[in-house]
C-alpha cells in the first residue's frame, strides 16, 4: 500500500518550515528586547553544535568506536537542526555581503538534502517491504516477488546512496562558512 505523496512530504515540510520559523521567532525576540547583538555569537555556537553532530560521521567511517550508530544518527539530526537554527538567527536579514549569503544558501540546501534523504529513503523502504509482503501473501514466492519488484528494489538501493549528494553539499557549506569566518577575522575591527 503506497502512502499519498503529501503524507510522505509533510514531515520534511514541517521540520524545514519549523527551522525557518524558529529562527525568525528567535530573531524577532532578540530584536524586540534590544538583544540583537546576541545573534552575532549564535553563529559561533551554532557552528560548534553542527561540528559536534559530526561524531556520527566519524563513527560511520570507523574513525571512532564509541556510540551506537543509530543513536549517533539521531544526535546528528537534532544537533544539525538546532545549529542551523542558530546560524540562521546569526545571519539575520543582512544584504551587505555575498559570502555569508552563499554559506546560508548552502546551509539551507544541506538541511533540505538531509531531510529529503531521511524521509524519502524511510518511506521508500517501508513501501517496498509492504509491497513485497503483499505479493508473498498473494501466493508469490520471495524470489518471484523480488523479480516483480526489481525496479523498486533498485530504486531503494540507489536512494541509499543519497549521501553521495549530501556530503559534497555539506563540504561546500563548510568551506563557505570557513571562508566567512576567516574573512571576518581578517577584516573585523
Amino acid at each position: 500500500m503506497r502512502l499519498p505523496i503529501l503524507i510522505q512530504v509533510l514531515p520534511f515540510l514541517f521540520l524545514y518550515s519549523l527551522m525557518i520559523l524558529a529562527a525568525i521567532l528567535i530573531d524577532f525576540i532578540l530584536h524586540t528586547y534590544n538583544l540583537a547583538y546576541i545573534g552575532r555569537y549564535l553563529g559561533l555556537i551554532g557552528t560548534c553544535i553542527i561540528l559536534m553532530s559530526f561524531v556520527y560521521s566519524l563513527r560511520k567511517r570507523k574513525i571512532i568506536k564509541i556510540g551506537a550508530p543509530k543513536d549517533l544518527l539521531k544526535m546528528h539530526e537534532y544537533l544539525a537542526w538546532i545549529g542551523s537554527v542558530l546560524i540562521l538567527v546569526h545571519a539575520g536579514i543582512h544584504f551587505n555581503a555575498l559570502l555569508p549569503w552563499l554559506a546560508i544558501l548552502m546551509l539551507l540546501i544541506n538541511v533540505a538534502s538531509g531531510l529529503v534523504g531521511k524521509f524519502l529513503l524511510k518511506n521508500a523502504s517501508l513501501s517496498l517491504g509492504s509491497n513485497r509482503q503483499e505479493l508473498i501473501a498473494s501466493g508469490m514466492t520471495a524470489v518471484e516477488a523480488d523479480r516483480h519488484l526489481f525496479l523498486d528494489i533498485t530504486m531503494v538501493d540507489v536512494m541509499k546512496k543519497w549521501r553521495v549528494v549530501h556530503l559534497p553539499i555539506a563540504f561546500t557549506f563548510g568551506i563557505l562558512s570557513l571562508m566567512h569566518i576567516i574573512t571576518m577575522l581578517i577584516f573585523s575591527n
